[in-house]
């Protein structure tokens, strides 16, 4: 597959300082000036994904098909918590009935092996002070003002354009106020 949709090798932490990585990726340090790593970066067909997307991609609803596809075209970015938040969704499906304890145990198994391919953007100053000024200035929620703050860092550092793919209404139009290039999942 393609992307980080998964099996690929990923697995790394974006710093907003910079794209630095943690063990185990192919991918250099944008802190690293050199033209070489620069290069690596821009070459990669980076999309941030929302966790609505995400989602999408363990339990089959409307929009998984789409959203599997998105997953395998590009490379995977979202926030740090982007795994909490999906553990915590896939968690309330399960205990409303949903999911069988039987696919909420597989899911959650598939859920660990794929983090290995995903590139998380940390939640530091810099992204927790833009996420603040987007909820002042937008009222956003709290997760969808760190969603648009860690995807706009990134493409601040990077000088990438990427784009928001999400399936959440207000994150849509958040993004399209915002000016970002958006990939809509029904």
């Amino acid at each position: 597959m393609g992307g980080c949709g998964f099996p690929t090798s990923c697995s790394q932490t974006y710093r907003p300082s910079g794209v630095e990585v943690q063990a185990g990726s192919a991918v250099p340090s944008v802190q690293d000036d050199s033209t070489r790593a620069r290069q690596a970066v821009r070459q990669t067909r980076w999309a941030y994904f929302d966790t609505s997307v995400l989602v999408k991609r363990y339990v089959k609803e409307q929009g998984s098909a789409a959203s599997r596809r998105l997953l395998q075209r590009y490379r995977f970015l979202s926030l740090a918590i982007a795994p909490v938040e999906v553990l915590s969704v896939l968690n309330r499906r399960w205990r409303v009935g949903d999911l069988t304890q039987r696919d909420f145990s597989a899911i959650r198994s598939r859920l660990r092996k794929d983090r290995h391919y995903w590139e998380l953007v940390e939640v530091g100053e810099i992204v927790l002070n833009r996420a603040e000024e987007l909820a002042h200035k937008s009222g956003l929620r709290t997760l969808d003002a760190l969603h648009l703050a860690s995807a706009l860092t990134f493409q601040a550092a990077s000088g990438l354009t990427i784009p928001f793919i999400t399936a959440d209404v207000g994150q849509r139009k958040a993004t399209e106020t915002l000016g970002l290039d958006l990939i809509w999942v029904e």
